[in-house]
């Protein structure tokens, strides 16, 4: 099972930016769909981006697209998310996942213990 590990978050103002790091271990990760989700206190957990493995483009939620960017290196095992304008609702904790099937689903196999993202207005 492929491990995770994010890093990257922080306290931002309101308009600022944040790029999250998610680090992979395991020889598999270029044959995975990867992907952020999210979840605020109080709030179910949200799938914020997705990259699928099926060489289809990348995927964003309504409340995100625009200002996330998803991206990944597969040589180095690694995907990101780029976070610009960041709002106050953005404030959650962001996990990396592992999804599930070859193409962009809410179905997550496993994912890491999160980075805080707290964007203050």
């Amino acid at each position: 099972q492929l491990q995770v590990e994010e890093s990257g978050g922080g306290l931002v103002q309101s308009g600022g930016s944040l790029r999250l790091t998610c680090t992979a271990s395991g020889s598999t990760f270029r044959d995975l769909t990867m992907g952020w989700t999210r979840q605020a206190p109080g709030k179910e957990r949200e799938t914020v981006a997705c990259f699928p493995r099926n060489g289809f483009d990348p995927a964003y939620a309504d409340s995100v697209n625009g200002r996330f960017t998803i991206s990944r290196d597969n040589t180095r095992n690694t995907l990101y998310l780029q976070m610009n304008s960041l709002k106050p609702e953005d404030t959650a904790m962001y996990f990396c996942a592992v999804g599930q099937y070859p193409f962009c689903s809410d179905s997550w196999g496993n994912w890491g213990q999160g980075t805080q993202v707290t964007v203050s207005s």
